[in-house]
């Protein structure tokens, strides 16, 4: 059974899709910021925003850490904002200290929120760990990618919407 739960929900193959162009969810039931302060999607507009759903015990999620890094690094002073959103999946990933002690071993610069309520994971209706969703400018969901892998088409896609006005 654990093995099956973790088969849905923890997702290695990769899955790209355009994502309807729909509003995005704001951050809800955050509990802790680490790395910045509060941050809204209407305090965010005008910027591209990757929204990454990880929890520091995925494996998969570990192996898309250093490719959000290199996002992070890479298009942060071109307009790029990433928010981890770390949704955890067993009772020791809702501990605020294990996050911050993960956020620091996989060198994380980049705000992260923690979702230990499932309240923005919901309202994105995220069912996978690791999930990235690229946010426009408007404020709009245009892309989703599920699991690792596609990361030149992510890439492409970051640079295709930091490139509109």
């Amino acid at each position: 059974m654990a093995a099956c739960l973790l088969a849905v929900a923890c997702r290695g193959q990769a899955q790209a899709e355009p994502a309807g162009s729909a509003p995005a969810p704001e951050f809800v039931g955050i509990d802790r910021w680490i790395n910045s302060p509060p941050l809204t999607l209407a305090g965010l507009r005008g910027k591209v925003v990757l929204v990454e759903f990880w929890t520091y015990a995925c494996i998969n999620c570990i192996h898309v850490t250093p490719h959000v890094n290199e996002w992070h690094r890479r298009y942060r002073d071109r307009g790029l904002v990433v928010v981890g959103v770390h949704t955890p999946e067993y009772e020791e990933e809702r501990r605020p200290a294990n996050v911050q002690a993960a956020v620091k071993r996989y060198a994380i610069e980049y705000p992260v929120a923690l979702d230990n309520d499932y309240r923005t994971w919901n309202a994105y209706r995220n069912r996978f760990w690791p999930a990235l969703y690229l946010i426009d400018r408007q404020g709009r969901v245009v892309y989703r990618h599920i699991g690792e892998g596609g990361y030149e088409a992510t890439d492409a896609r970051i640079r295709e919407l930091l490139a509109r006005d």
